[in-house]
């Protein structure tokens, strides 16, 4: 969404290659033999596609309306990537490659990553037409079934995230996505977003592996996850009230164009609220409200395509920052409430786009901390 996730397709002589081979195996026959996988995965964003991500689909519409050009990134293993993005195609429901979203198989077919100043590219493996496909991840030992022969590859460890989840530039050079610097490996993104789970990677589980990482790549989604990814801390001052925000994540605060995280921040006597750190909006307190904001020749534009240029408010990975606020009539004895919020569309994405379900608008709280004032 938005353009600002990697291609996933190499362009060699004008033309995008095909992510996919001939013997393209779809998600649901993975299930066969990694139910358990499979399973996961399912629940997972990375399933999610241009038919079933309504967010996306809707910024997609909006923003290229003539054609998808978000295909190389959301519909990675689609045999006609060219002409979707070029708009002599339509997305088609029926075509499975294009349903699977960012598929089993094209994950795991990635042979290298290069690195590039717009977006890196992600370099799927040629096949063998006529043979099994050859699929790659970072067992040791991987075993070998009837669909396709395992390969063990490095780019498993320390590349894989990083052909989607690096950085993406627009035609402008302004930056509208970035999750990770120069240098970074893809270790800290599986340590967070594909812990080990009980379990082997196969229904029958020959070499009685214990455990697998997990496919079901938590986020912002999941309640119990994005606690984990922040710590907040108040203390009293001369004139009110020191809030400290610590971002733990190896990556900013804010990477999706599309979000906005925020502090609302309450001060309570007697259960009973005597001040706010804004009066109706989040957007009142700009130091509190963390998001990207695009312009278009000094003009505020919502979708970053053609943005000329960027404001952005945000912390960077293991950044800690403490907000100041003036209280005049703070008492020991007032309770604080100190609230993270994140919504998965901010309000002028939301204005441009028009109507969203309420999964999409309503703000998720991420944490929250209660202090009494000594």
């Amino acid at each position: 969404m938005f353009r600002f996730v990697c291609f996933f397709s190499l362009v060699i002589a004008g033309q995008y290659a095909a992510a996919a081979s001939p013997d393209y195996l779809d998600n649901h026959s993975c299930k066969e033999c990694h139910e358990a996988i499979y399973n996961e995965f399912e629940h997972s964003a990375h399933a999610r596609s241009y038919f079933t991500d309504t967010l996306h689909r809707t910024i997609a519409q909006k923003a290229e309306p003539d054609r998808y050009e978000c295909a190389p990134c959301h519909m990675p293993a689609a045999g006609s990537l060219e002409e979707l993005v070029r708009g002599t195609r339509e997305p088609d429901s029926r075509d499975r490659r294009q349903k699977d979203g960012v598929s089993c198989f094209f994950c795991h077919t990635i042979a290298y990553v290069k690195k590039a100043h717009a977006h890196n590219i992600n370099l799927p493996a040629r096949q063998a037409k006529g043979y099994k496909p050859s699929l790659f991840g970072s067992l040791d030992n991987p075993d070998e079934n009837d669909k396709h022969s395992s390969l063990k590859s490095p780019i498993y460890d320390d590349m894989a995230c990083k052909g989607c989840h690096s950085h993406k530039i627009n035609e402008n050079n302004v930056t509208v996505f970035r999750a990770m610097k120069e240098g970074e490996s893809s270790r800290e993104c599986i340590r967070c977003h594909m812990p080990k789970v009980p379990g082997g990677v196969e229904k029958m589980n020959k070499r009685s592996r214990r455990e697998h990482y997990s496919h079901r790549f938590p986020g912002i989604e999941n309640e119990a996850f994005r606690k984990t990814g922040y710590g907040l801390s108040v203390h009293r001052t001369d004139k009110g009230i020191a809030v400290t925000l610590t971002n733990k994540m190896p990556h900013p605060m804010i990477i999706q164009p599309a979000r906005a995280k925020y502090l609302a921040i309450e001060v309570l006597r007697n259960g009973k609220m005597i001040w706010r750190n804004y009066q109706k909006s989040p957007e009142e307190d700009s130091q509190a409200y963390f998001a990207m904001h695009f312009f278009r020749d000094g003009k505020p534009v919502a979708l970053p395509i053609h943005a000329t240029s960027r404001r952005v408010n945000n912390l960077a990975g293991k950044e800690s920052r403490t907000l100041n606020y003036k209280i005049p009539e703070l008492k020991a004895g007032d309770r604080v409430r100190v609230s993270l919020y994140v919504r998965p569309a901010k309000r002028e994405c939301i204005r441009a786009v028009g109507a969203l379900p309420e999964e999409f608008t309503t703000p998720m709280l991420i944490r929250r901390l209660e202090w009494t004032v000594p």
